[in-house]
C-alpha cells in the first residue's frame, strides 16, 4: 500500500506540490521489514539508490495526469546496487532526506514487487554490483 509521509501532504495542502516535493530526490531500495509509516526511520538494508542515470543528479518527475505523476521519459532512472538482498520496500524522498524519523520530510513509501506493487521490478533479487533501472514509474493520488 502507497504511504505518503506527514511532510508530504502538509507541503501539498499548504505550500508546494508532490511534484516540487520530491522533484530531484532519489529513490532507495530496501530490504527487510516495511516501516509502518513513511514517517518512520528506514528499517533493514539500504540495497540500491536510483538518481539520474545512476550518477549524483536527482530525479524529476513530469506533468501530472488524469491524477498521475509519471516519471520524466527523457531520463534513465538507475543506480548501482550496494548489497545482495531480496528488496521489500522503497522510499521516494526529497533531495536532503537521511531516512531518519521525520514528520517534516517528503517521502512516498511503496512495496516492491514482480507485479502488483507500488514499485515493479523485473527481478526482487538484487545482486550487489548489478544496476538496476526503473522504466516506468508514477505516483498516483486515490480517488475516494
Amino acid at each position: 500500500m502507497l504511504k505518503t509521509s506527514t511532510g508530504l501532504r502538509t507541503a501539498m495542502l499548504d505550500t508546494a506540490s508532490a511534484r516540487t516535493a520530491l522533484n530531484l530526490g532519489k529513490i532507495n531500495i530496501y530490504s527487510g521489514a516495511i516501516p509502518a509509516t513513511a514517517d518512520a526511520a528506514v528499517t533493514g538494508t539500504l540495497l540500491c539508490t536510483i538518481t539520474n542515470n545512476s550518477t549524483a543528479t536527482g530525479i524529476t518527475l513530469d506533468t501530472a495526469v488524469a491524477g498521475s505523476i509519471p516519471k520524466t521519459a527523457a531520463e534513465v532512472w538507475s543506480g548501482v546496487n550496494v548489497a545482495t538482498a531480496t528488496a521489500s520496500y522503497y522510499r521516494h524522498v526529497g533531495a536532503s532526506d537521511t531516512g531518519a524519523l521525520s514528520t517534516t520530510e517528503p517521502r512516498v513509501q511503496g512495496l516492491i514487487a514482480t507485479s502488483g506493487a507500488e514499485l515493479n521490478l523485473t527481478s526482487v533479487a538484487l545482486s550487489s554490483g548489478a544496476t538496476q533501472t526503473i522504466d516506468f514509474y508514477s505516483i498516483t493520488l486515490p480517488t475516494l
